[in-house]
């Protein structure tokens, strides 16, 4: 009895251990899968014409050069593209936290069928594609004066962020235990002073990862902001960022990289900075359960 409980415990240890290789292995695949674009980009906005349109270019610059750099600036109006995009992102996020987080309280704190219908909405709304919304959206924002608008693409953000925004945060919500609400109460809080008071400070790490999602969402968005925007001057960084192309559809490469690498990275220099607040909040939520 003895060694099978030994042979069947090794065999759950094999188990075990096979399963934590596999996870291993699809997560290095998946980080070879993202890294290497990235690399190949960055390597492509510093190389100079002569080595892009080598037959057997390299990983790394024989001789790096900002020339792309200065020659996509020259060509394009990235600084003020940049901008709109941040107007346009920024907005977006803090509309959609504003938004989403009350919503979010009353879909985990009061489970009614209206609330289980509207999460059923949110999640099947995700499954709609942008095509079949983008002729009676445009029709509608025309009516009321907002084509061609950056408020109007705000707007337009903020509302395809918002079923993924309420989702993440009605888990946040869920995360914390309502008993803390309960002892709050009995300690004669209101419903508003413990939801500022207890639940907010809770919600902190959720709020940040739901504002961060819908910025990057909204900064890398390319539809919508070409089918609403018509004036160069309000036209966002994806949308310039096609300019690079010629009219036969050759590229542009060395400054088309370098513009892309500048929109890039905006995105992974917020998240640098934020991730480590968010995992600082989640263990002090943690440690206050």
């Amino acid at each position: 009895m003895t060694a099978r409980r030994g042979r069947t415990a090794a065999g759950r240890r094999r188990r075990a251990a096979a399963t934590r290789s596999g996870q291993y292995l699809a997560l290095l695949g998946y980080l070879i899968f993202l890294l290497v674009p990235f690399l190949w980009l960055v390597s492509t906005a510093f190389k100079p014409p002569r080595e892009l349109g080598s037959i057997d270019p390299g990983w790394i610059p024989h001789d790096p050069t900002l020339a792309n750099f200065r020659a996509a600036f020259a060509e394009q109006p990235l600084l003020r593209s940049a901008a709109n995009s941040l107007l346009a992102a920024a907005g977006a996020a803090v509309l959609s936290v504003v938004v989403a987080t009350p919503m979010a309280y009353v879909l985990a704190r009061f489970r009614t069928r209206t609330a289980r219908a509207a999460t059923g909405w949110v999640v099947v709304s995700q499954a709609f594609p942008l095509v079949l919304v983008i002729i009676p959206l445009f029709l509608l924002l025309k009516a009321v004066g907002l084509v061609d608008s950056l408020g109007g693409l705000t707007l337009v953000y903020l509302v395809w962020s918002l079923p993924f925004a309420l989702w993440m945060l009605t888990g946040y919500v869920r995360a914390v235990p309502v008993e803390l609400e309960e002892a709050a109460a009995v300690d004669g809080a209101g419903r508003v002073r413990t939801l500022v008071s207890v639940t907010a400070p809770l919600l902190v790490p959720g709020i940040v990862a739901t504002g961060l999602f819908a910025f990057i969402t909204a900064w890398n968005e390319f539809f919508f902001a070409l089918v609403l925007l018509k004036s160069p001057e309000k036209q966002t960084m994806p949308v310039v960022l096609t300019h690079f192309l010629g009219a036969e559809g050759v590229a542009d490469l060395g400054p088309l990289a370098a513009a892309a690498l500048l929109a890039t990275v905006p995105g992974l220099v917020l998240f640098a900075v934020i991730q480590r607040r968010i995992t600082g909040g989640m263990l002090a939520g943690a440690v206050k359960h």
